[in-house]
């Protein structure tokens, strides 16, 4: 009876050392090709010149902006404002997209230069953070990520 009482515990010891070794190995080959380097994801916000908007939208989707609205606006000022400062034009156009946080700088810095080199390109652009996204799917969506997979349960 002893005997049989070893071979039962060597067969389980025996049983839990495979399972080990084999979660083991199969752990970093199932997390690896389901992990997805996340980077933060931000609201940029960009106002322009009416008639500039679909360049500037052409122009913010070079940075793998995936999702952008227009909304059409119109300037704060009064007309007699406006001529006063030379300008003349008060119909606008808020951008808003979602942008990756690495690659921000490289946009404002294009924006920027495009807003003073561009004929009648004015513009102002910031960022908002984002505080969370729903799902890896919308995240893998909003950051232009196609490596993101959707996790088996």
């Amino acid at each position: 009876m002893g005997d049989k009482n070893r071979a039962k515990e060597h067969s389980k010891d025996s049983k839990k050392e495979n399972k080990q070794h084999s979660s083991q190995k199969a752990k970093p080959s199932a997390t690896a090709s389901n992990t997805v380097k996340t980077n933060r994801l931000k609201l940029l916000v960009t106002i322009v010149a009416r008639k500039k908007a679909e360049y500037y939208t052409d122009l913010i989707q070079s940075f793998d902006v995936n999702m952008q609205m227009v909304v059409l606006a119109e300037g704060t000022a009064n007309a007699k404002m406006l001529s006063f400062l030379g300008l003349a034009d008060s119909e606008k156009a808020v951008i808003f997209g979602v942008i990756q946080e690495n690659k921000i700088p490289d946009a404002m810095n294009t924006l920027e230069e495009k807003f003073h080199t561009i004929k009648d390109g004015k513009g102002v652009a910031c960022t908002i953070p984002l505080t969370s996204v729903i799902g890896t799917l919308i995240y893998g969506f909003l950051s232009n990520n196609r490596l993101t997979v959707k996790e088996s349960k």
